[in-house]
């Protein structure tokens, strides 16, 4: 119960109102008590921070210690603060963005004087005065208005995404209440529902001098809305601050982490144990070695103080060898990725090709984290208003008594194509009517200037028949306010074409109809509803006839006509037919004329059903019917909803890149399904697209049931080779409705969605969902939205995306593994949740195949690579401790050990995980294909881990051995014995280093100056470093640091090191070139594949300007046979240069590869992961495509 007490208002809303309710929000995740201990918990999360802290104790035990405690903490502490500060710097804007919120201003009624208040401050119970434009503060009952009526008009973009004004209305009894002295004796109570997230209902009563009134969402304003139109309005304040609908739809603020930053956790994991075990047989070793040989050695090898057993050397031994070992993970393994990670998201935000100039905005990473995530997406849930379309809506086509119009006419009368449009339709012999409006067909103005009677009763209709306000700011500006887009666009096109629409007062509509000023006695409104489909008004002419002028969906419509109609209905239903299959928003136009009599006594009866109080909508709805009934048929209107530009285009892309979309939109079903059609998401060639709208789970379970049992017995109809039980018996539901034959589409209702995520029917949505081509979900809330990305997260284990404009995709964007907003026309509530942010549905394309195909490569290679280089430099000493009598002996400097990762080794590969590509961008977006290896995973895993780890472990072996058995009977220049520690050292770091330097040259697929110049300047650094280490003046400076002095000048200077070097560095380099080699040619990459036939394109540019240069002028054949050189025959013959489409190459590539990826996404699809794509077709495509040349017009070659 709230109810109205003392000056401020503070009430009691039932039991959960009994805490103080504060309008404050807050989105941000710390403060400053609470940011160190919860940053660094969440840090410590990271396993990797744990066990570099724990080797970090260990270094600080003198006993066990072998290398310097300080080179474990700095690059840990450095680590930490970036992260701290990066995370500091996300929630610091947070912050600024609550407290900008919390801090607007707002009027609030006090003690019967309207005082300023800050939004934080304002109370559940408290009156405010919204005025003109401004945001509602919080859910406001609305009590009184400016407007007649007690009405108001709201822009909801920030809830439901909708642009469009929609009408509230305060209750009669309220309405009255217009001034502050009036306001102040209110003292009623509300009894409702507590808060909840349900946008489009509220159920209340308000008890005033002892009455009670029923309130409904009709009666509400809530926080996120704007209001437009209305000079002033005053509400009571139901829900405030966490309470409101609008933030109990926002979700919490999830920390995202990518699968590799998963896979890495599991593999420290691994390694760890690794280390574990290698420190157990080194310790096992040791303590075999001091019991057996180093005891008779006491007098020159004496234990340390405390160690009086070989046993308890060996413990120690353990320890030491953990931390020496500990660099097959280095804590530079972080940073780096870190530092890659900024690299990629500055490339998007430098992205020209994703800025906007019409808006001036430019493609935002706001995260760093997520980058190769981006790679490897497999499901995106996009918002439709404002994401796929621009929420603009074009009178396009209509039909007027079996005439189509709209369509654009050459000189010829046929068609005409698109660039060969004449000029738009003159309207200018119309004072009044919109410059912006445009129709390309004549003819329609030519039947109105002749003043054929159906086409004018038609516009009079669509001039009628609405509830748009209109707005004239000055003689002849008309400004029109429609609840729909649709309406506005319906509106205008009557204006144009003279029947202008001038004003309205609730009894009477203006109407200038061809220059002549009309005004209508406007005696009823049917309005629009989901389940009448339609709207109609009642209107009584200046001559005093009484006609019916109703429009609504042709499903409903055509049923109501007179059966003398069906010539004209059949002819309208092709039109519409037609109009429908361009993605064209259709409605039928029908009127029909009432006797005076019987308006009079349907009209009484009206109002009695007004005042029903029990079953009042069903006595309304039953009059509604009665009255229209046995109508006539005026025509038909086709209104395109113009989708932002490149939409069908980045679907299609990214459809054939195997990427499955669902659209989740809070709009109606018709709107959404035709919508559906034009982004070419659902088509006529279809098999069938499924309609959930059950109202019960039975239902909704039948339904579902049902279109199962549709698509199995198609398939089996079909014959897939195999039948349904075979399929069952050998895989799981999932994979066998995702094997059906067939292309599907499933459309659900927001009401059925809520049945259907139910947890014993949410695993039976998802599979049918699924088996469909096409996902789109209507009239659902925010939360629902939510619920349907988990959903999908939750069985399907794949990377979701989820993209929207509005606030009302907020709990989406969060619940996705990655959220991109669109900032568009709707606020900036789904930008500030978001991972990445750009202006157009159609940078998307861009985002995932060229960033984020690249980030992920990317950093895969630069994983392989680090955890290569760095077990090939561990393991050398794990080699070297069964000829130290397991000492805990490092085989290198320390100060290498100390610069081998953050300088000999460090920027070479930052160098190839920031700028590396595999394919130009322009081949990434033209072979959707290849971003499958990122969705199947396939460039790093526990496989390719191994691998790597195999031949880190292969290397050290070698760069051990080879000089260890070089070294056994060597001699220097002056016949000295060359083997010694220092020697040996030195020759082991050098051979490491030029190796894997020649091993990143060989992983780098696109080189640049910055690549040539890392690579090259490392080698020549280490060098430099190293005959600085070893000489003499730092030796002198410091003689207890640097004992390796002369070390390298005498070493380097003996021609058997360099061939060791030589050596070593060959045999580690060939296994890995001639295995690269083999599959190059054996069995090639999709991506090898592409980057082949680029080469022989330049190859034939090439040579085609070379005959340019060399053929004769005078004769044309001459200079074409001259033009052929050897084996270029052959070239064409072989079908190599051909010009591949992408979906026929990626088949050309599956000659031998396409068998592994399918096999992979076959062998995943059985672990319950989705297969929707097309790519069974692709291939069978190729199978006819290898027979055929395959010439690509789009880029022709000479030849």
């Amino acid at each position: 119960m709230l109810r109205a007490a003392g000056p401020r208002r503070l009430l009691s809303l039932a039991s959960w109102l009994l805490r103080p309710q504060s309008n404050c929000i807050k989105t941000s995740k710390y403060n400053i008590v609470t940011f160190l201990p919860v940053n660094l918990f969440e840090q410590f999360q990271e396993v990797a921070n744990t066990y570099f802290l724990f080797l970090l104790i260990l270094q600080l035990i003198p006993q066990i210690s072998s290398l310097s405690w300080f080179t474990t903490i700095v690059p840990l502490v450095l680590v930490l603060t970036i992260t701290a500060v990066k995370d500091a710097t996300d929630d610091y804007f947070r912050h600024k963005s609550d407290n900008q919120v919390n801090n607007r201003q707002s009027q609030v009624l006090i003690s019967g004087v309207l005082r300023q208040e800050q939004w934080m401050n304002v109370r559940v119970g408290d009156i405010i005065k919204l005025e003109n434009n401004q945001f509602v503060a919080a859910d406001l009952l609305l009590l009184s208005s400016s407007e007649p009526h007690g009405l108001c008009y709201i822009e909801t973009a920030e809830l439901d995404g909708e642009t469009n004004m929609k009408v509230r209305q305060a209750i009669p009894v309220t309405s009255e209440l217009g001034d502050t002295s009036k306001l102040a004796l209110f003292d009623g109570e509300v009894i409702c529902e507590p808060p909840n997230n349900k946008l489009d209902k509220f159920g209340g009563t308000l008890y005033w001098k002892e009455n009670k009134y029923p309130l409904s969402n009709q009666n509400m304003l809530l926080r996120g809305c704007v209001l437009r139109n209305t000079e002033w309005c005053f509400g009571l304040v139901i829900f405030a601050g966490p309470d409101t609908k609008l933030m109990q739809n926002s979700g919490r603020t999830k920390f995202k982490r990518t699968s590799i930053d998963r896979l890495m956790n599991t593999l420290v994991l691994w390694i760890f144990g690794f280390l574990v075990c290698m420190g157990v047989i080194l310790a096992i070793g040791n303590a075999i070695w001091e019991h057996e040989v180093g005891v008779c050695f006491q007098i020159y090898l004496p234990w340390d103080e405390g160690v009086h057993s070989a046993f308890f050397s060996g413990f120690l031994s353990f320890w030491s060898y953990i931390i020496i070992l500990n660099t097959v993970v280095p804590i530079s393994l972080y940073v780096s990725v870190e530092v890659i990670r900024l690299g990629h998201s500055y490339f998007i935000n430098w992205d020209k090709k994703m800025y906007c100039a019409k808006r001036r905005t430019p493609a935002e990473a706001r995260t760093t984290t997520l980058n190769e995530e981006l790679g490897q997406v497999e499901y995106i849930f996009s918002d439709k208003t404002g994401t796929l379309t621009q929420n603009i809506m074009v009178f396009s086509k209509c039909s007027v008594n079996g005439h189509s119009y709209g369509d654009v006419q050459d000189v010829l009368g046929h068609k005409a194509e698109l660039g060969e449009r004449p000029e738009p339709v003159d309207f200018s012999f119309n004072p009044l009517a919109d410059p912006r409006f445009q129709f390309w067909d004549p003819s329609l103005l030519e039947a109105v200037k002749l003043g054929d009677p159906h086409v004018h009763e038609f516009f009079r209709l669509l001039s009628l028949c609405h509830t748009v306000m209109s707005e004239e700011k000055s003689e002849g500006e008309l400004f029109y306010k429609a609840q729909s887009p649709d309406e506005g666009a319906l509106v205008t096109a009557a204006r144009n074409f003279g029947f202008v629409f001038r004003s309205r007062t609730p009894k009477t509509i203006t109407v200038h109809e061809l220059g002549r000023a009309i005004t209508y006695q406007l005696l009823a409104i049917l309005d629009f509803n989901n389940i009448r489909k339609r709207m109609s008004v009642i209107v009584r002419s200046p001559e005093g006839k009484i006609r019916l002028y109703c429009k609504g969906a042709d499903t409903i419509l055509l049923e109501r006509l007179h059966p003398t109609n069906q010539d004209l209905t059949n002819v309208t239903t092709d039109h519409l037919n037609e109009y429908a299959g361009e993605g064209l928003r259709t409605l039928v136009l029908a009127y029909k004329d009432l006797e005076e009599s019987y308006y009079e006594d349907w009209s009484e009866r009206l109002h009695r059903a007004s005042g029903a109080p029990e079953a009042r909508e069903d006595r309304l709805a039953r009059l509604y019917d009665e009255v229209e009934h046995d109508m006539m048929l005026l025509g038909a209107t086709a209104i395109e909803d113009k989708l932002q530009q490149g939409v069908p285009e980045t679907i299609a892309i990214l459809t054939l890149a195997n990427i499955k979309i669902w659209v989740l939109t809070g709009d109606k079903q018709e709107t959404a399904v035709n919508i559906g059609y034009s982004c070419k998401m659902l088509t006529d060639d279809m098999t069938e697209v499924f309609v959930i709208t059950g109202h019960t789970v039975l239902e909704v379970r039948e339904e579902l049931r049902k279109a199962r049992e549709k698509m199995m017995d198609a398939s089996r109809s079909m014959g897939n080779g195999f039948s349904y039980q075979e399929k069952l018996s050998s895989t799981k539901l999932t994979s066998v409705l995702e094997a059906i034959a067939g292309e599907y589409a499933l459309v659900i209702n927001g009401h059925s969605l809520a049945h259907a995520l139910e947890a014993d029917m949410e695993v039976e949505f998802l599979e049918t969902a699924c088996a469909c081509k096409a996902v789109i979900c209507c009239r659902v809330t925010p939360l629902q939205k939510a619920q349907v990305v988990e959903l999908v997260k939750k069985y399907k284990k794949a990377v979701t995306l989820a993209i929207g404009d509005g606030a009302n995709d907020v709990s989406m964007i969060k619940t996705a593994h990655i959220g991109v907003g669109i900032s568009g026309q709707e606020g900036i509530q789904a930008v500030l949740a978001s991972d990445y942010s750009f202006s157009q549905f159609k940078f998307l394309q861009r985002l995932l195949l060229v960033h984020g195909r690249w980030s992920y490569l990317r950093m895969c290679k630069f994983l392989c690579y680090f955890f290569y280089k760095n077990f090939a430099f561990t393991m050398v000493h794990f080699w070297f401790g069964f000829f130290c009598g397991f000492s805990a002996q490092t085989v290198y400097d320390q100060y290498f050990i100390t610069l081998y990762n953050i300088v000999y080794t460090s920027l070479p590969v930052l160098a190839m995980g920031v700028f590396d590509q595999d394919v130009p961008e322009q081949r990434s977006m033209e072979y959707p294909k290849l971003y499958e290896p990122g969705q199947l995973n396939l460039l790093f895993n526990k496989r390719e881990f191994f691998i790597c780890i195999a031949q880190g472990i292969y290397t050290s072996v070698l760069m051990f051995f080879i000089p260890y058995g070089v070294f056994a009977d060597a001699t220097r220049d002056d016949g000295a014995q060359l083997a010694d520690y220092q020697s040996f050292a030195v020759t082991v770091a050098t051979s490491l280093v030029i190796v894997v330097s020649v091993q990143i040259g060989l992983d780098t697929g696109f080189w640049t100056a910055i690549n040539h110049f890392f690579i090259w300047g490392s080698l020549a650094a280490y060098f430099a470093i190293l005959f600085a280490m070893h000489s003499d003046g730092l030796f002198q400076m410091f003689p207890n640091q640097f004992r390796f002095v002369g070390n390298a000048q005498n070493t380097l200077a003996q021609p058997t090191v360099w061939l060791t070097i030589a050596l070593t560095t060959v045999v580690c380099v060939m296994p890995v070139v001639a295995f690269r080699f083999l599959k190059l040619d054996l069995k090639p990459e999709l991506s090898d594949t592409v980057r082949y036939t680029q080469l022989v394109r330049k190859k034939q540019k090439t040579q085609h300007r070379c005959m340019r240069r060399v053929g004769r002028v005078g004769s044309r054949r001459s200079g074409y046979a001259f033009s052929h050189q050897e084996g270029f025959g052959e070239l064409i013959m072989s079908g190599k240069n051909m010009r591949l489409s992408s979906l026929a190459l990626s088949g050309f590539a599956a000659r031998p590869s396409a068998s592994w990826i399918e096999t992979l996404r076959k062998k995943k699809g059985g672990e319950g992961s989705t297969a929707c794509s097309p790519s069974g077709a692709a291939d069978k495509t190729l199978k006819g495509s290898r027979r055929t040349r395959c010439w690509d017009a789009r880029e022709p070659t000479s030849r």
